[in-house]
């Protein structure tokens, strides 16, 4: 009788189990997914630049990766509302950049509040990608 009554009870340990796991299933994350790769690359063209520097970032639930200010690169981005040109601020008239011709290119690849982002901006140089991106946290890296 005593192994009857631990077999039933064993077995409605079971179920019970089963169907609390069942009821208790819960997403994943209450934040659509934000996990990002940026670089900044010699070249204009993305697909054959040699990549000089990048780093990573994820904004939800909390900012992280391989950036160095995370929360304020997390702050800039959400400020965008999703249009990654929003980063690109008027050249500072203030400096003066050399005409010459030596591109480089500033890539964002992954996902940004749950939609894929593929995002690219090609400069003429350095400087003129220092001035246009001077105060911006995403890409200070």
């Amino acid at each position: 009788m005593r192994h009857r009554f631990a077999a039933v009870s064993a077995a409605a340990l079971l179920c019970l189990a089963g169907a609390t796991g069942m009821a208790e299933a819960k997403p994943a994350s209450l934040y659509a997914p934000s996990a990002m790769v940026f670089a900044v690359a010699k070249g204009g063209d993305a697909a054959t630049a040699t990549v000089v520097r990048a780093s990573t970032l994820s904004c939800m639930p909390t900012a992280q990766g391989t950036h160095p200010d995370p929360k304020a690169a997390c702050a800039a981005l959400n400020s965008t509302d999703g249009a990654f040109d929003r980063l690109l601020a008027a050249p500072s008239p203030d400096r003066a950049c050399p005409m010459h011709y030596d591109p480089v290119t500033v890539t964002a690849d992954g996902i940004w509040q749950g939609s894929r982002v593929s995002w690219k901006h090609t400069f003429g140089n350095a400087c003129a990608m220092n001035a246009t991106l001077n105060g911006n946290a995403v890409f200070a890296f």
